[in-house]
């Protein structure tokens, strides 16, 4: 088996690495001291550069301006922006894009993909449902009414709600079908609520109140939102394990250049084995997040749907990411919440993303159920 990274893919990382070098964690008010949102919108500069970057449209096909890249390349491109906290729309825009691509129709994609790739548009999704909790595509109702769609529901955390010009909604039509609307911002019948995550970034409660949609704005094909939200999910591992790297690299710097009785705190037995049990939890959560997008992107056969590895890359990204930001604020003592120090940050973003698209235990389940349907063995 090769594990090696694609020239274009190992290329797409090290654009990536070249944009997100100047960008600093702390350029926006700390969360623990704001009681809103931590800036009125994402970082439109850093977005603009990578828009020049060719960073925006990895995942589209060169007709629409874009890489043709795959899965991979993208999970390398996010894990490179959560090393510096990005406040970007980066991995929703791009896998909406993706969908839209994939299983819209020739209307909607002329309509959206080129703008998409140039960073003119931005989209998100609506991926956590009314509570949170439960499924997203549950939570909205959709029919059809002579040549519209009517939907009404609501979807709770939606992430750049405010600013995205179109939101993906899940929803479930009257004979179980799922079905991905193409909501534009401040469209007719739809109410925007604020709210706001644990890392301080603006969320959306988007509130869909017989809200008409003409035809060609409505996906109904089969697998689409699956195939969206397995790329959701797998793209938040990616960027757990950008973020959890970092953090660990900064509690190695912390902990080699902190003494007690004499000595750097690192060659204490007690921190190097925390830190070596941290180090064993990154490399689990890479080896299964590749997986994962390997399958998203190749399409390859396995013992389970792709979604399976998806569920395994979710559960060792939420558990992992949250084991790795505990032991950092151990190992850096008081200091680590400093909020004049930046691994607080990393804190409340891991809590956030451990807690995306749902925490470790409701990915258990999901595996469970996969585990059930098809029997290993």
């Amino acid at each position: 088996m090769d594990f090696t990274f694609t020239e274009e893919q190992q290329a797409a990382a090290e654009a990536a690495r070249g944009v997100f070098a100047g960008v600093a964690p702390d350029a926006v008010p700390s969360p623990a001291l704001t009681p809103g949102a931590v800036a009125e919108t994402y970082d439109q500069a850093l977005w603009a550069t990578l828009a020049d970057a060719d960073l925006l449209s990895l995942l589209l096909d060169a007709h629409y301006g874009g890489a043709g890249l795959d899965a991979i390349a993208l999970c390398l491109v996010l894990r490179e922006s959560a090393r510096v906290l990005a406040r970007v729309p980066l991995l929703e825009s791009s896998a909406a894009a993706a969908a839209v691509q994939a299983y819209a129709g020739e209307e909607a994609k002329a309509d959206l993909l080129a703008r998409a790739a140039r960073g003119e548009t931005v989209l998100t999704v609506a991926a956590h449902g009314r509570t949170g909790h439960d499924p997203a595509e549950q939570a909205v109702t959709a029919r059809q009414d002579g040549g519209t769609w009517v939907l009404d529901g609501v979807q709770t955390a939606v992430p750049w709600a405010h600013d995205a010009d179109v939101t993906l909604v899940p929803a479930h039509t009257g004979t179980g079908r799922t079905v991905l609307a193409l909501v534009p911002r401040g469209h007719e019948g739809t109410v925007l609520a604020e709210q706001f995550s644990t890392s301080g970034e603006r969320l959306g409660e988007l509130r869909l109140e017989s809200a008409r949609l003409a035809a060609p704005d409505v996906i109904d094909a089969d697998g689409a939102w699956e195939w969206l939200r397995d790329l959701l999910a797998t793209g938040t591992c990616a960027l757990a394990l950008g973020l959890g790297e970092q953090v660990l690299r900064m509690t190695g710097d912390y902990t080699g250049k902190r003494e007690q009785f004499g000595f750097p705190i690192a060659t204490f037995q007690a921190v190097a084995v925390q830190a070596a049990d941290r180090y064993i939890d990154l490399r689990a959560m890479e080896a299964t997040l590749w997986q994962a997008a390997w399958r998203i992107s190749s399409g390859a056969p396995g013992p389970l749907p792709a979604a399976g590895d998806v569920a395994v890359a979710k559960i060792w990204a939420a558990e992992g990411v949250r084991r790795v930001v505990q032991t950092a604020q151990h190992l850096h003592g008081g200091f680590g919440a400093d909020v004049d120090y930046p691994l607080h940050r990393y804190h409340a973003w891991a809590k956030h993303l451990e807690l995306s698209l749902g925490p470790a235990s409701a990915h258990e389940e999901a595996l469970g159920d996969l585990l059930a349907t098809h029997p290993l063995g």
